[in-house]
């Protein structure tokens, strides 16, 4: 979950820095306040997209860090963190998004600097910010699909997972079929340029790792006086009268003398035996070598040309000999393949109808297990949208594929089209009105319909996405009475899984909180500053009382706000009551 939050020289905002908790925080403030400011500062460090507009006036930069705790070891940014070489300690990582006033943005992720995507990387798996003024991934039918199969990711994922193999692979061959099928002119014109490279390669005559031998070799030459001087002092110090194995002599001989006398003297004796042995076999290599140590400039002449040589090609064809003889291999295989263009068109056809039946009946399985999924998700959400009060609503998964019209048809395998994902093309779909027709959620008229089919929505997918905080800004639009109380509700069942943080100005929602905190304008030496403050129950009371006439505090609206702030802990406790229930049985 987010943790803590700092915000410096970002709006309005000079300098904050709040600490959030877990279940449901509730923002709340007069119009203008910098509540979504402050949503803003979070998406930002998310990754979304900054402007020199959000670095408040007259600073150079604008700061926003943020502290998350992740106490799953299996969530997802493990791996991400794992990925791109950043280490989480103690389940903590720490965001930071810095824009400057030239419109520069330097982003960190545990004080490592990281590309814009990477940080959206590791946003997404952290944040998830639901707002009306922007089109959300449930209102995107491109998303649709994935959303599905996160519903039921246990038995899908396995399956899709499978799939994916089949597709690349017979994507792959399809793309070789198409580069074998093209036009005479280009088939010649690239058999020429093979075989143009293949004579330049051939007559090189490479040899496996041969640029490397060649530079030891000519390290070894180009440095022979300091190799020959180094070899002769190292022997002429162990070899002769009063030279180093003379002395380890000595020394055994003493120890070997007296070792009758000392069974520690007797047990060094040996050892410093073993040594000099060691020593002399050394000694004997090193004369050896020194002996067949010849300088030879014609031969350094003939590595530096060969290198020469061989660096020409590198530049062509790869970075090593070894690359270069594996490209080689690769041209010779396309040579033959275009030499041979018929009888390889034929082999890759039946290639393609084995691999696209084995894949056409993977996708068939996923289908199938998509349809499953579907059928208890409608029913879920169905009961969801009772909860808001939308019971003669009427939601739907669609499921459309596409014909294929190109590439070979040569059997029933390839009358679908398949793509990275299966040949599902999943949409979901809504009618709120009885009688009238499902359309996509994207074409949902009413704002607090809307507002109510995106919270069942969120509540379904907040357990299957993993992000440890779901922000809601101003989700409520649209909706009072007892709409706003069962949104109220839903906000809190969905705190229970994730973190929530929520701007708000009903106070049914407000009411729900486990934590209140208030936004504040408050102008200091002709500038305007944004306050934050963590309430506490009288304050949340007055809070909720002037959330409730929008004007000054009266009497009845104080009472009328502790009675709404008493239901909702009564509310809260029945339900925590009831889930430890449900937890024994």
């Amino acid at each position: 979950m987010l943790t803590e939050l700092s915000i410096q020289d970002f709006a309005i905002i000079n300098k904050i820095s709040i600490t959030f908790h877990d279940g449901l925080t509730v923002l709340t403030g007069e119009t203008g306040a910098g509540k979504s400011i402050i949503i803003d500062a979070v998406q930002l460090l998310a990754g979304g997209r900054g402007s020199v507009e959000f670095v408040r006036y007259g600073t150079k930069k604008a700061d926003i860090e943020g502290l998350f705790t992740i106490d799953d070891k299996s969530h997802a940014i493990y791996e991400i963190g794992r990925q791109y070489g950043i280490e989480i300690q103690d389940e903590q990582i720490v965001l930071r998004r810095t824009i400057t006033a030239n419109g520069k943005s330097i982003c960190r992720v545990n004080s490592k600097l990281v590309t814009l995507a990477i940080l959206r990387e590791f946003g997404k798996a952290l944040i998830d910010i639901h707002s009306q003024h922007e089109t959300q991934s449930l209102m995107d039918p491109d998303n649709h699909i994935d959303l599905l199969d996160q519903y039921n990711a246990a038995q899908i994922g396995r399956a899709k997972e499978e799939y994916i193999r089949l597709y690349e692979e017979l994507s792959n061959l399809k793309t070789r079929y198409r580069k074998l099928s093209e036009n005479e002119q280009e088939t010649a014109q690239r058999l020429d340029l093979l075989e143009f490279q293949m004579t330049e390669l051939a007559s090189a005559d490479l040899e496996p790792n041969e640029d490397q031998r060649l530079e030891e070799e000519r390290s070894s030459l180009a440095n022979y006086e300091r190799i020959y001087a180094a070899l002769q002092i190292a022997y002429n110090a162990l070899y002769g009268d009063q030279k180093g194995l003379e002395w380890v002599t000595t020394a055994q001989t003493a120890l070997q003398d007296n070792g009758r006398y000392d069974t520690f003297i007797a047990g060094k004796a040996e050892e410093i035996g073993n040594y000099f042995f060691g020593l002399e076999e050394l000694t004997h290599d090193l004369g050896n070598y020194l002996e067949s140590m010849q300088y030879d400039p014609e031969r350094l002449n003939e590595i530096e040309a060969r290198l020469s040589e061989i660096n020409r090609l590198k530049k062509k064809y790869g970075s090593s000999v070894d690359e270069i003889l594996e490209y080689m291999a690769k041209i010779e295989e396309e040579m033959e393949e275009i030499k041979n263009k018929d009888s390889h068109l034929s082999k890759l056809e039946k290639q393609i109808n084995e691999k696209a039946k084995d894949a056409y009946l993977e996708a068939e399985e996923l289908h199938a297990l998509r349809l499953k999924a579907a059928n208890a998700l409608t029913k879920e959400i169905h009961d969801e949208l009772k909860g808001l009060y939308l019971d003669k609503a009427a939601f739907s998964v669609s499921f459309e594929h596409e014909n294929m019209d190109q590439y070979i048809r040569s059997d029933e395998y390839h009358a679908i089209n398949l793509h990275q994902k299966g040949y599902d093309q999943v949409k979901f779909m809504i009618s709120t009105n009885p009688g009238e027709p499902l359309k996509e959620l994207s074409k949902v008229a009413s704002g607090g319909e809307l507002s109510r089919i995106m919270l069942a929505l969120k509540k379904i997918f907040a357990r299957n996405q993993g992000v440890t905080s779901v922000i809601f800004d101003e989700v409520d639009t649209g909706v009072s009475g007892r709409v706003a109380q069962a949104i109220a509700e839903k906000i809190h069942h969905i705190s229970k899984e994730s973190q929530v943080l929520c701007i708000t100005h009903l106070p049914q929602v407000a009411a729900m909180a486990d934590t209140h905190k208030l936004i504040e304008k408050q102008t200091q030496n002709d500038r305007t500053h944004t306050m934050v403050s963590e309430l506490s129950i009288d304050y949340q009371i007055n809070e909720l009382a002037r959330m409730i006439t929008g004007t000054k505090l009266t009497d009845t609206a104080v009472e009328h706000a502790r009675e709404m702030l008493e239901m909702a802990v009564n509310y809260k406790s029945k339900k925590k009551h009831n889930m430890k229930d449900k937890a024994r049985k």
